[in-house]
């Protein structure tokens, strides 16, 4: 099936699984905003407030429809954050201007042939895949920030994945954006071997290695000797990744230093 995608035992995640995750986090996030008011500073994006990030993914939202409904076959500049972040709504039409963005998207990819082409900047299946997969863990993410700033905000809300969705961007950070980055030559992170164990148990498991050297980087699902191997439940090595959590609770065995200095330089970009 062109559309499916699969994590080792946590089984395949396709275009649809994709889209309804996307349509659920957003509306999460939405909700959270609501009750951590536009004013919470949200805790991984230094700087930031709710109503930064609900412009900024307000904008994604809209500059990701705009590749499948329009099939952009090329790059289509985009705003700064800057300016992203000057433009948009007034607080008091913010959150309806922000799900009006992630209902539009859902519509689009909901009606998009599958045989579609466009612009795309991971390796998938195919485009539609790419864009249901990246806007729905660019949102879940965006949506573990809302709520831990609800909860800095004193507004209770504990982020929680599934082991399939978790495993699925842990497997998009590594094979996709990491992946790219060894095709590229561009990574620049300190050498040592990382490796990384999902395991929930009858949830299923999964593992990936992680090479850097000064010769390149190289990425696999595989399991091999490493300078650093950790292991844990997916949803927690996912926001470990993506530096939403540290790793206290993870079983984290050999050099913790290789741990910090890939995390360190680890970028996603959208290009």
């Amino acid at each position: 099936m062109l559309s499916c995608m699969g994590t080792a035992e946590y089984g395949p995640s396709d275009v649809a699984y994709h889209v309804a995750r996307l349509r659920a986090e957003g509306e999460l996030l939405a909700g959270a905003a609501e009750r951590a008011g536009f004013d919470a500073p949200v805790p991984a994006c230094p700087g930031w407030r709710v109503r930064d990030l609900l412009k900024h993914l307000g904008y994604v939202h809209r500059w990701a429809a705009g590749y499948v409904r329009d099939r952009h076959a090329r790059w289509v500049d985009r705003a700064s954050e800057a300016e992203i972040l000057r433009g948009g709504p007034a607080d008091e039409a913010l959150a309806g201007w922000f799900r009006d963005g992630h209902a539009a998207l859902v519509r689009a990819l909901e009606a998009a042939d599958p045989g579609m082409t466009c612009w795309t900047f991971l390796e998938a299946p195919s485009p539609l895949a790419f864009w249901a997969r990246r806007q729905a863990h660019e949102t879940a993410i965006h949506r573990v920030d809302v709520q831990q700033a609800a909860a800095g905000a004193g507004v209770a809300g504990e982020p929680a994945f599934t082991p399939q969705f978790a495993a699925d961007g842990i497997d998009e950070l590594i094979m996709g954006f990491l992946g790219r980055d060894a095709k590229r030559g561009s990574w620049d992170g300190p050498p040592g071997t990382l490796t990384l164990h999902a395991d929930d148990g009858a949830g299923g498991s999964a593992q990936w290695r992680v090479l850097s050297e000064p010769g390149g980087l190289a990425v696999a699902r595989e399991n091999d000797a490493a300078d650093c191997d950790i292991t844990g439940p997916a949803a927690d090595l996912y926001l470990l990744l993506w530096n939403r959590r540290d790793a206290s609770g993870l079983d984290v065995r050999g050099d913790a230093g290789s741990l910090a200095g890939f995390r360190e330089h680890f970028r996603v970009t959208w290009h």
